[in-house]
Protein backbone atom coordinates (compact mmCIF):
# COMPACT_ATOMS: atom_id res chain seq x y z
CA UNK A 1 0.00 0.00 0.00
CA UNK A 2 1.15 3.52 -0.70
CA UNK A 3 2.65 5.47 2.16
CA UNK A 4 2.02 9.14 2.89
CA UNK A 5 5.08 11.01 4.07
CA UNK A 6 4.49 13.16 7.13
CA UNK A 7 4.74 16.93 6.83
CA UNK A 8 4.32 19.55 9.50
CA UNK A 9 1.56 22.03 8.70
CA UNK A 10 0.09 22.82 5.31
CA UNK A 11 2.19 23.89 2.38
CA UNK A 12 0.75 26.09 -0.31
CA UNK A 13 3.23 25.22 -3.03
CA UNK A 14 4.97 21.92 -3.42
CA UNK A 15 8.68 21.74 -4.14
CA UNK A 16 8.04 19.70 -7.28
CA UNK A 17 11.12 18.16 -8.88
CA UNK A 18 9.61 16.49 -11.98
CA UNK A 19 6.36 16.23 -13.92
CA UNK A 20 4.89 14.38 -16.86
CA UNK A 21 1.55 13.86 -18.57
CA UNK A 22 0.35 10.33 -19.25
CA UNK A 23 -2.69 9.44 -21.36
CA UNK A 24 -4.94 7.18 -19.32
CA UNK A 25 -8.08 5.51 -20.68
CA UNK A 26 -10.03 8.35 -19.02
CA UNK A 27 -7.91 11.18 -20.40
CA UNK A 28 -4.59 12.85 -19.80
CA UNK A 29 -3.28 12.59 -16.24
CA UNK A 30 -0.70 15.12 -15.01
CA UNK A 31 1.76 13.51 -12.58
CA UNK A 32 4.11 15.49 -10.35
CA UNK A 33 6.63 14.46 -7.74
CA UNK A 34 8.75 15.96 -5.01
CA UNK A 35 11.98 14.60 -3.55
CA UNK A 36 9.81 12.61 -1.10
CA UNK A 37 7.24 11.02 -3.41
CA UNK A 38 4.35 11.39 -5.80
CA UNK A 39 2.62 14.67 -4.95
CA UNK A 40 0.04 15.07 -7.71
CA UNK A 41 -2.07 13.14 -10.19
CA UNK A 42 -4.69 15.41 -11.73
CA UNK A 43 -6.80 14.83 -14.80
CA UNK A 44 -5.77 17.59 -17.17
CA UNK A 45 -8.42 20.27 -17.04
CA UNK A 46 -10.06 19.16 -13.78
CA UNK A 47 -10.87 21.88 -11.25
CA UNK A 48 -7.64 21.61 -9.27
CA UNK A 49 -5.29 20.80 -12.16
CA UNK A 50 -2.39 23.22 -11.70
CA UNK A 51 -1.54 23.10 -15.41
CA UNK A 52 2.03 22.86 -16.58
CA UNK A 53 4.20 23.48 -13.55
CA UNK A 54 6.63 26.26 -14.43
CA UNK A 55 10.30 25.70 -13.71
CA UNK A 56 9.70 21.97 -13.10
CA UNK A 57 11.39 19.52 -15.45
CA UNK A 58 9.16 17.49 -17.74
CA UNK A 59 10.65 14.08 -17.04
CA UNK A 60 8.65 11.06 -18.22
CA UNK A 61 11.70 8.89 -17.52
CA UNK A 62 11.90 9.96 -13.87
CA UNK A 63 11.96 6.61 -11.99
CA UNK A 64 9.04 7.43 -9.66
CA UNK A 65 6.86 8.94 -12.40
CA UNK A 66 7.65 6.02 -14.70
CA UNK A 67 6.70 3.55 -11.93
CA UNK A 68 3.46 5.47 -11.30
CA UNK A 69 2.61 5.09 -15.01
CA UNK A 70 3.41 1.34 -14.91
CA UNK A 71 1.16 0.86 -11.87
CA UNK A 72 -1.67 3.02 -13.26
CA UNK A 73 -1.54 1.14 -16.56
CA UNK A 74 -1.73 -2.19 -14.71
CA UNK A 75 -4.71 -0.87 -12.71
CA UNK A 76 -6.59 0.01 -15.89
CA UNK A 77 -5.79 -3.39 -17.41
CA UNK A 78 -7.24 -5.11 -14.31
CA UNK A 79 -3.83 -6.38 -13.17
CA UNK A 80 -3.43 -4.21 -10.06
CA UNK A 81 -5.81 -3.35 -7.24
CA UNK A 82 -3.44 -1.44 -4.94
CA UNK A 83 -0.64 1.02 -5.56
CA UNK A 84 2.78 0.81 -3.98
CA UNK A 85 4.27 4.28 -4.36
CA UNK A 86 5.69 6.78 -1.89
CA UNK A 87 3.25 9.68 -1.61
CA UNK A 88 4.01 13.23 -0.58
CA UNK A 89 0.61 14.79 -0.03
CA UNK A 90 0.55 18.42 0.95
CA UNK A 91 -2.38 19.63 2.95
CA UNK A 92 -3.56 20.35 6.43
CA UNK A 93 -3.16 17.66 9.08
CA UNK A 94 -6.93 16.96 8.82
CA UNK A 95 -6.76 16.61 5.02
CA UNK A 96 -3.84 14.20 5.28
CA UNK A 97 -5.75 12.10 7.84
CA UNK A 98 -8.72 11.93 5.45
CA UNK A 99 -6.48 11.00 2.52
CA UNK A 100 -4.81 8.31 4.63
CA UNK A 101 -8.27 6.93 5.45
CA UNK A 102 -9.07 6.76 1.71
CA UNK A 103 -6.08 4.48 1.20
CA UNK A 104 -7.81 1.91 3.44
CA UNK A 105 -10.95 1.61 1.28
CA UNK A 106 -10.30 -1.63 -0.62
CA UNK A 107 -10.60 -2.05 -4.37
CA UNK A 108 -14.19 -2.90 -5.27
CA UNK A 109 -15.67 -1.38 -2.11
CA UNK A 110 -17.06 2.03 -1.27
CA UNK A 111 -16.94 4.20 1.82
CA UNK A 112 -19.18 6.97 3.07
CA UNK A 113 -18.32 10.47 4.25
CA UNK A 114 -19.89 9.82 7.64
CA UNK A 115 -17.99 6.56 8.12
CA UNK A 116 -14.70 8.32 7.44
CA UNK A 117 -15.63 11.07 9.90
CA UNK A 118 -16.44 8.41 12.52
CA UNK A 119 -13.16 6.62 11.79
CA UNK A 120 -11.31 9.89 12.40
CA UNK A 121 -13.11 10.32 15.73
CA UNK A 122 -15.03 13.34 14.46
CA UNK A 123 -18.55 12.03 13.79
CA UNK A 124 -19.97 15.46 12.95
CA UNK A 125 -17.26 16.25 10.39
CA UNK A 126 -18.87 14.67 7.30
CA UNK A 127 -18.86 17.96 5.38
CA UNK A 128 -15.25 18.67 6.32
CA UNK A 129 -14.38 15.15 5.16
CA UNK A 130 -16.12 15.91 1.87
CA UNK A 131 -14.13 19.11 1.51
CA UNK A 132 -10.86 17.30 2.14
CA UNK A 133 -11.78 14.56 -0.32
CA UNK A 134 -12.55 17.21 -2.94
CA UNK A 135 -9.02 18.56 -2.54
CA UNK A 136 -7.30 15.18 -2.91
CA UNK A 137 -4.29 15.93 -5.13
CA UNK A 138 -3.71 12.33 -6.23
CA UNK A 139 -6.64 11.01 -8.26
CA UNK A 140 -7.13 7.25 -8.63
CA UNK A 141 -4.12 6.28 -6.45
CA UNK A 142 -5.67 7.89 -3.36
CA UNK A 143 -9.13 6.49 -4.20
CA UNK A 144 -11.52 9.32 -3.49
CA UNK A 145 -13.73 7.93 -6.28
CA UNK A 146 -14.69 5.14 -3.84
CA UNK A 147 -16.57 7.52 -1.53
CA UNK A 148 -20.32 7.78 -2.03
CA UNK A 149 -23.27 9.23 -0.15
CA UNK A 150 -24.66 7.40 2.88
CA UNK A 151 -27.80 6.48 0.93
CA UNK A 152 -25.75 4.98 -1.90
CA UNK A 153 -25.97 7.91 -4.30
CA UNK A 154 -23.00 8.98 -6.31
CA UNK A 155 -21.53 12.27 -5.19
CA UNK A 156 -19.11 14.71 -6.76
CA UNK A 157 -15.68 13.94 -8.15
CA UNK A 158 -13.20 16.64 -9.08
CA UNK A 159 -12.22 14.65 -12.18
CA UNK A 160 -15.86 14.67 -13.31
CA UNK A 161 -18.74 12.27 -12.69
CA UNK A 162 -18.21 10.27 -15.91
CA UNK A 163 -14.71 9.41 -14.67
CA UNK A 164 -16.01 8.46 -11.21
CA UNK A 165 -18.59 6.16 -12.80
CA UNK A 166 -15.94 4.61 -15.07
CA UNK A 167 -13.55 4.02 -12.14
CA UNK A 168 -16.28 2.40 -10.03
CA UNK A 169 -17.33 0.21 -12.95
CA UNK A 170 -13.71 -0.79 -13.53
CA UNK A 171 -13.65 -1.94 -9.90
CA UNK A 172 -16.74 -4.08 -10.40
CA UNK A 173 -19.59 -1.87 -9.22
CA UNK A 174 -22.92 -2.19 -10.95
CA UNK A 175 -24.37 1.27 -11.48
CA UNK A 176 -27.85 2.37 -12.42
CA UNK A 177 -28.22 6.08 -13.13
CA UNK A 178 -26.80 7.88 -10.11
CA UNK A 179 -27.16 5.10 -7.58
CA UNK A 180 -25.02 2.07 -6.80
CA UNK A 181 -26.75 -1.32 -6.92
Amino acid sequence: MSEIHSRHGAQRTAPYTAQTVWTSPLGALRLARTACGLAGAWFVGQKDDPGVLPDVAVAPDDPLLAEAVVQLDAYWRGQRQEFDLPLDLMGTPFQRRVWQALLHIPFGQCGHYGDIAMHLGQPKASRAVGGAIGRNPISVIVPCHRVIGQNGTLTGYSGGMPRKVALLQLEGHMLATDRLL
